[in-house]
């Protein structure tokens, strides 16, 4: 490889963004210490840039890597706005994976999951994940338009009796009627997080971030709530087709910012008065493609001009847009007591935080163990703290509601021998 192709392949890189690679077990949630990986640019695939190897919670250290400028993500243009890398993970006993086309934006962190599946359960040869082009920046079909709001009175039709945040969703990889494309069971958080990242740029204000979040999660709690595609006679929740649903692209990275977005609200959702359902809240690019509702290069403008992330959906969807929340949630031992916990803070709920957090410390040794005493005092904030740095979270050392649901989260995970794939 000459000195020329490298230079090529990192043309207009004068910035950089963060990269970190998590890497667990596809058999239950466990973190692999010692997988070593291999990064290289996408389009000088022999050349490793970086060689780096996991800690014993399965993370690479946040490396740095070349990227674009900022400004080719905050205006729809030719260039591509993101650089991509090919990373290669190996480990022992496990098969081996390369994940081509990890996508890093200036001044952001890219957290790329990877999942190694045992050599037991699987033939050694190497597992291949191509990430596609991101939405904003590919070729893909407009979204076909439908109804905001889902007639619920057919006869024979299932329907969701509250708005419930499903543990699981099941993805149809394809356009609906496909039976080759294949269906995969994903966290209705990562799904979110993948989407958002798939859909918009990490680089833009937070409150446009937010703004496509909750359009985002409010589609896909429609088709959960009106058991859209069931009632259609398909086994699976939604689709990963920008036609019929969204931009769902397995096994891409995601990026700190929209992880802790989708962290803090995942239990959000837009209603209109007098709706019972979730609203289908249409969204397009708003240049290539335009529709009735929220345009995303149009939210970008907007939050760049102070709108709040409410403004922004009154803006696209009126007055009477607001933002609700779900009345439960699916899959969690116990739901946030309502209060932060905190030094001084004591009692049960605090109690089944900590016998919880030590379950975690056995998949997550770096997480100091506890007393299980339900009284929260500096060692317990400590291991909080130290949970919140592993899962991207703000470290704090303070439980507030999304920490409690990460580490209920991340509990049931690692209790489960395996998770459904």
């Amino acid at each position: 490889m000459s000195e020329n192709q490298l230079k090529n392949a990192q043309t207009d890189y004068s910035y950089t963004g963060k990269l970190q690679i998590n890497v667990t077990s596809t058999l239950g949630m466990i973190p692999i210490q010692g997988a070593t990986v291999s990064i290289s640019y996408k389009g000088v695939p022999d050349v490793t840039i970086e060689r780096i190897n996991t800690n014993s919670s399965g993370q690479t250290d946040e490396i740095e890597l070349p990227s674009p400028p900022p400004e080719y993500s905050m205006e729809p243009m030719e260039e591509q706005p993101y650089s991509e890398y090919n990373i290669q993970v190996a480990a022992p006993g496990y098969e081996p994976i390369l994940v081509s086309g990890t996508e890093i934006l200036p001044g952001v962190t890219a957290v790329q999951p990877i999942r190694l599946t045992p050599l037991e359960t699987a033939p050694s040869n190497e597992e291949v994940i191509v990430i596609p082009d991101h939405t904003l920046f590919g070729e893909y079909p407009p979204k076909i338009p439908e109804d905001e709001i889902k007639p619920t009175n057919e006869s024979g039709e299932i329907v969701l009796s509250r708005v419930v945040i499903p543990e699981y969703v099941v993805v149809h990889d394809g356009v609906p009627d496909d039976p080759t494309a294949p269906n995969y069971y994903v966290k209705y958080r990562d799904y979110i997080k993948n989407v958002v990242s798939s859909e918009i740029y990490a680089t833009w204000p937070e409150s446009s971030i937010y703004a496509n979040t909750l359009a985002i999660m409010s589609f896909t709690l429609n088709r959960v709530y009106t058991e859209w595609y069931r009632n259609k006679g398909y086994d699976f929740t939604i689709t990963s087709s920008t036609a019929y649903d969204q931009k769902w692209m397995r096994g891409r990275n995601v990026y700190e910012n929209i992880d802790q977005i989708v962290d803090s609200v995942f239990a959000n959702f837009l209603s209109r008065p007098g709706v019972r359902q979730p609203i289908l809240t249409s969204y397009c690019d708003g240049r290539r493609v335009t529709c009735d509702g929220l345009s995303q290069w149009g939210s970008r403008y907007l939050g760049d001009e102070g709108y709040s992330a409410i403004d922004i959906i009154h803006y696209y969807y009126g007055s009477d847009m607001y933002i609700n929340t779900a009345d439960s949630i699916a899959g969690v031992p116990s739901s946030w007591p309502g209060y932060d916990l905190t030094i001084g803070s004591s009692g049960e709920k605090v109690r089944q935080m900590q016998q919880q957090l030590n379950r975690i410390a056995r998949n997550y040794p770096a997480i100091p163990t506890v007393s299980v005493d339900g009284i929260y005092g500096p060692g317990t904030a400590e291991a909080v703290r130290t949970f919140q740095g592993i899962f991207d979270l703000p470290q704090t050392g303070v439980v507030d509601y999304p920490t409690w649901y990460s580490i209920s989260n991340i509990y049931v995970g690692v209790s489960r021998i395996s998770e459904p794939g």
